[in-house]
């Protein structure tokens, strides 16, 4: 990938990086220079973030340009670690690419959807104990094999990227039995599961997901979620509170932060509404970086949402706003 610097000579050797002569342009086109230097805060952007100016820079369609060249791009932007959800469906050649890449950078990997997407979608099994959706019957053990399976596989991957935390969600609720039962059967599963990431030290971050856009899930608020962790009582079970479904279904950020600290391990964020990019919408993002870091939080900060523009103009608003939400 060819690179120039569009920052002052002295900063780039300070830096020890080079961003692109596209990212000038834009960076111009924008009205303002986009810096080169570490963002402060770990802001973790997603494989897709910026398809216009990379598809600029390559003269490639995005499908031809490299996980490589995507991270080094990230890198020169100022971003030191990276999110993948979908890092468990990529083929052995790239999780091995994208983690030798990573290494090189000295880049931090943040999470992936762990145990199966199956588990954690359009199915009861962790509330109803059911193994197969088609069927009415509860059967713990074929459920707890199939998590067993889906964990081990979930296990190599962390090992293979370097990864420290995979996010569950806890599928479907079943309307068929109480909300108690239900959270009796979340819990006893995760203990079960807990005992198994124990070994590795792999935490599973529990989100809970909005009531508009997932209105069936059995996680909803971060107050449930942190109930199911006091229950489990494992290191290795711990919260992802993703801020924009959070600000959907309940708000009050910061008070439901500091109430639910010692069990949140991960943090991700997309502004309401839309899940764009930070200064989109009506969160005070500034204001919340700045009291999670504030409680000691050293994590990443997931970048689990859109973009508000998809041109080059719209990849230096992007840059634009987490420089304008990062730490002073």
């Amino acid at each position: 990938m060819e690179r120039r610097s569009f920052v002052k000579a002295a900063a780039v050797a300070a830096a020890g990086v080079a961003v692109s002569k596209a990212m000038a342009q834009t960076a111009a086109s924008a009205g303002g220079d986009l810096g080169s230097e570490p963002f402060k805060l770990k802001f973790a952007p997603h494989f897709g973030f910026m398809r216009a100016t990379l598809e600029n820079l390559t003269k490639k369609p995005y499908k031809e340009i490299s996980f490589s060249d995507q991270l080094k791009f990230f890198y020169d932007l100022g971003f030191r670690s990276l999110e993948d959800n979908g890092m468990p469906g990529r083929p052995l050649e790239i999780q091995n690419e994208i983690a030798k890449t990573m290494e090189k950078l000295g880049m931090e990997m943040g999470v992936f959807v762990g145990l199966g997407m199956e588990t954690c979608k359009n199915h009861p099994m962790w509330t109803g104990l059911r193994p197969d959706v088609k069927s009415r019957k509860q059967d713990k053990a074929a459920v707890r094999d199939i998590f067993k399976k889906k964990l081990e596989d979930s296990l190599e991957v962390a090992k293979r990227v370097n990864a420290k935390f995979c996010t569950v969600v806890p599928g479907l609720e079943e309307p068929s039995l109480e909300p108690e039962y239900q959270f009796a059967n979340v819990v006893e599963n995760l203990k079960f599961c807990s005992g198994i990431c124990e070994k590795t030290g792999l935490v599973m971050v529990l989100e809970p997901l909005n009531i508009k856009n997932h209105p069936a899930y059995f996680l909803k608020r971060i107050p449930q979620a942190y109930a199911v962790c006091k229950a489990v009582g494992s290191p290795c079970c711990k919260i992802l509170d993703d801020l924009y479904h959070q600000q959907v279904t309940e708000g009050n950020l910061i008070e439901n932060i500091d109430l639910a600290w010692d069990e949140i391990g991960y943090f991700q964020q997309g502004d309401v509404p839309g899940r764009k990019e930070p200064l989109t919408g009506e969160i005070n993002y500034k204001n919340v970086f700045k009291h999670i870091h504030s409680k000691g939080y050293k994590g990443l900060y997931g970048m689990e949402h859109g973009q508000s523009d998809s041109s080059m103009e719209g990849d230096a608003k992007l840059i634009k706003a987490y420089r304008a939400v990062d730490l002073d």
